[in-house]
Parts: structure tokens; C-alpha cells; sequence
């Protein structure tokens, strides 16, 4: 087919998913307060302070549903894969509703893709890494069948939690999903008809789609929150089309770009279960040590902490088109900057002397370490300050006041201390008076 043909399609998967998606968003809601589907900040691991509906993960889903019925009538396996997006959907409902155990949520994860692998959608295959560029031919490893299951339903189960865990901010995880899928999608528009992949491009199209509709109600301040219905959708409709997806049967290294795509959440997902472990708890733990909580507590703000992720993701993003285009040099640059703002990220201002102890490290006690750090630098400069001024007005500069400024600023200093309740009245100084009184 030509190729405006496809590019029509595109066109009216945007219009469907987006159009839909946003006028469905206020029936979430709606339906959300009339169930009673409401996350209340229950702990100190949310960043929420007022109860807010949390069912829009409904018109992602309708939105991107709506959009995908599009590549679905090219593509036998895009409608496998809607069928199991509602199953997982259906699971992510489910426990917005009744909250579930995390190992039957994960159990019922399993079940979904183990369905979805014996319908046909499967990783059969790998390319090397290396092999296009020295040979120039398509040297392949095969799996063997349980190896393909396995290696499958890791891929879906792994892929789809580890975008679940990048919902902790108003418009987190929508946004960048929608990155990651624009991303996916021209990659696969990039090799087009030639490896069949325009059908998989729409559908990537339609999943980015449904976020952007969604994201008028779920950037901060958020109105909605999409719940894991719409987490685990979203996270499972990029596993499954990036496993359908064609490229790896390109001689190249088709199959890591998924992988680079997805690397933030992927990376977020490795790092929460080596500090869980290291703590000696549950991998499946909830905390407050994610990419997003080291950014809050840096200071940054729920809207400039996501746009640093969308930054990122959308960086590395653009790592795997490049792969893709076989640019390798200056996807290593691209992707090393990455890196770069990852480690600045994770590595606190005072890191701990040991791997292990970074790891671990609450974000939160790094946030603090900088606000004692601030308050001694700031009554310091005001203890200087007076007794500059008392020196240039021919007073005595060491009194009372400087005393306890640099008793307070040592106790600051201490990295458990308790709040004072000690109330200091100073002396103006003579020449300061009106910056005193301020």
C-alpha cells in the first residue's frame, strides 16, 4: 500500500485516541467518587495531601481501545493483543477496587501472559548484538519452547510493573508512556513496509494517544489519577507490541531497542528491587525510593520533577531510533548523558562511603542533610553579617546573640536533631535597624 495510506491512519488513530480519551476522562471521575475508587494519602509515600479519584485509567483504555481497532484490521496479532490488554486492565480494576495481594495481582499477571503466549504471541528469537556489523548476515539464537515462555511472560509481567511503578506523580507515568510509544512508533515507521511494521506503528500511535487525552486531567494539579488499570494496561500494551513488533527480524539489534526505550522504567524497577533486597524486605514492598522521590525530595516539585523524567525517557528515546539507524556512536553519546543525569539523580549530595549504603539511602534524609546544610550556611552569614556591622559602629562584635547564632547552627548541624522550640530575642544593630526589623 502506499504510503500516505498509512500515514492517514496514523492521523485518525491521534484524532480517536486523544478525542476519546479526554471526553471519556470526566466519566471516570464520575464513576470514581460513585464506587468509591478513591486514593486518600493513607501514608507518607504518596505526595498527595487531599483524596482524588483514581479511575482514568478507564478512558486510556477506551481511548487507545478505540484507536487500535485501526492496526487490528491489518494485524491478527494486535487483536490478540486487545484481548489481552482487557484482561490486564481487568486485573488492574480489580484491585483499585478491592485492593488485592500483591501475590494474587501477580499471579493473575502470569495468567495473562501466559494466555497471550499461547495465542502465538512469544519471543522466539534473539539477534547478536554484534553479528550485523562484522558479518553483515542475520545470526540469530533460538529458543527453545519453555526457554520462549519464559523469557515471554518475564518480558510482560516485568515490563508491565515496572510502568506501574513510575505512577507515583501527577502525570508520570502517562506522559512517559506516551514518549516511550511515539518513540516505538517511529521506529517502526522508520522500517515501514519493508518489515511490515506499519500496523504495529498505529497501534503504538493509539496507546500514546489515550495518555495524551488523559494527560489534561492527570498533570499536576492532578483531577484524576489512572489508577493500575491504567498503569498495568499501559505497561502491558507496550510489552506485547514491542514482542509483536517485526524489527528483530532486521539484521541489526532490533531486540534491545524495546529495552532502550523502556530503559528508565526498567532501571527504576532493578534499582527498587536491589534496595529492597538489601534492606532485607519484600521486593514488592511499596517505598519512597524511586527516581521520581529522589527528584521531590531534591526539591524540585511534582512539575518540574516529572519534566526531568520526561526528559529523560524522551532521551533515551531517541538512543533507540538511532540504534535503530544503525548510529551507534552517537547513540552511545546520547545514552551516556542519560547515565550522567541518572547517577545525579540517585546519588545524594552526602552519598554514604559504600555502594550498598547509596542504595539504601532514603531520599528523604538526603533532602534534609540539605536543608541543615542551608540553615547553618544561613545563620552563619548572619552571625558575620552583625558582627561586621557591630565592628564597623566601634561596638564590641562578640555578644550574647552571636553566641547562641553559632550554638543553633551547630545543633542544625546534627543530623538528628529535634526541632527547638527556643525563642532568641536579639538586640537590633545600630546602622541595621530597618534590615532587622524585615
Amino acid at each position: 500500500m502506499h504510503l500516505s495510506f498509512y500515514l492517514t491512519r496514523i492521523l485518525q488513530a491521534f484524532v480517536i485516541g486523544i478525542t476519546v480519551s479526554w471526553l471519556t476522562a470526566p466519566l471516570s471521575i464520575k464513576l470514581a467518587y460513585k464506587w468509591n475508587i478513591i486514593d486518600r494519602p493513607r501514608d507518607d509515600r504518596r505526595v498527595h495531601n487531599r483524596p482524588i479519584p483514581r479511575f482514568g485509567g478507564l478512558s486510556i483504555f477506551l481511548g487507545s481501545m478505540a484507536a487500535m481497532i485501526i492496526p487490528a484490521g491489518m494485524n491478527s496479532s494486535i487483536r490478540v493483543a486487545m484481548l489481552g490488554g482487557l484482561m490486564m486492565y481487568a486485573v488492574g480494576v480489580a484491585d483499585d477496587i478491592f485492593d488485592l495481594k500483591p501475590m494474587v495481582k501477580f499471579g493473575a499477571q502470569l495468567f495473562t501472559a501466559t494466555v497471550m503466549f499461547s495465542l502465538g504471541i512469544r519471543i522466539r528469537f534473539i539477534n547478536l548484538v554484534l553479528a550485523p556489523l562484522s558479518t553483515g548476515s542475520k545470526a540469530m539464537i533460538y529458543f527453545s519452547a519453555g526457554l520462549a515462555y519464559l523469557i515471554t511472560v518475564l518480558w510482560i509481567v516485568g515490563i508491565t510493573n515496572a510502568v506501574n511503578l513510575m505512577d507515583g506523580l501527577d502525570g508520570l507515568a502517562a506522559g512517559s508512556t506516551a514518549i516511550m510509544s511515539i518513540s516505538l512508533a517511529y521506529v517502526a515507521y522508520i522500517h515501514g513496509i519493508r518489515l511490515g511494521m506499519m500496523p504495529v506503528c498505529i497501534a503504538f500511535c493509539a496507546v500514546a494517544a489515550g495518555c495524551i487525552g488523559f494527560l489534561p486531567y492527570n498533570f499536576s494539579p492532578a483531577k484524576t489519577f489512572m489508577g493500575d488499570g491504567g498503569a498495568l494496561y499501559l505497561g502491558y500494551m507496550i510489552a506485547v507490541l514491542s514482542v509483536i513488533s517485526p524489527l528483530k527480524r532486521a539484521t541489526m539489534v532490533g531486540a534491545i531497542i524495546p529495552m532502550l526505550v523502556l530503559a528508565v522504567p526498567i532501571f527504576d524497577t532493578a534499582f527498587a528491587m536491589l534496595r529492597r533486597v538489601f534492606r532485607h524486605e519484600s521486593i514488592m514492598k511499596a517505598d519512597r525510593g524511586h527516581l521520581h522521590h529522589h527528584l521531590m525530595a531534591a526539591g524540585f516539585g511534582q512539575r518540574r520533577s516529572v519534566l526531568i523524567m520526561y526528559g529523560i525517557v524522551g532521551i533515551m528515546g531517541v538512543v533507540a531510533v538511532l540504534i535503530s539507524r544503525e548510529l551507534y556512536i552517537d547513540a552511545l553519546f546520547l545514552m551516556a548523558i542519560a547515565l550522567l543525569y541518572l547517577g545525579i539523580i540517585i546519588v545524594p549530595r552526602q552519598p554514604k562511603k559504600n555502594l550498598r549504603k547509596i542504595i539504601t539511602q532514603d531520599p528523604r534524609e538526603a533532602a534534609r542533610q540539605a536543608e541543615r546544610e542551608n540553615l547553618v550556611w544561613m545563620l552563619n552569614e548572619e552571625r558575620e553579617r552583625r558582627r561586621a556591622a557591630k565592628k564597623a559602629a566601634g561596638e564590641n562584635p562578640d555578644t550574647r546573640d552571636d553566641e547562641l547564632l553559632a550554638e543553633i547552627a551547630r545543633e542544625a548541624a546534627k543530623p538528628d536533631r529535634k526541632a527547638t522550640r527556643r525563642t532568641i530575642r536579639m538586640k537590633p544593630v545600630k546602622g541595621n535597624e530597618d534590615q532587622n526589623k524585615k
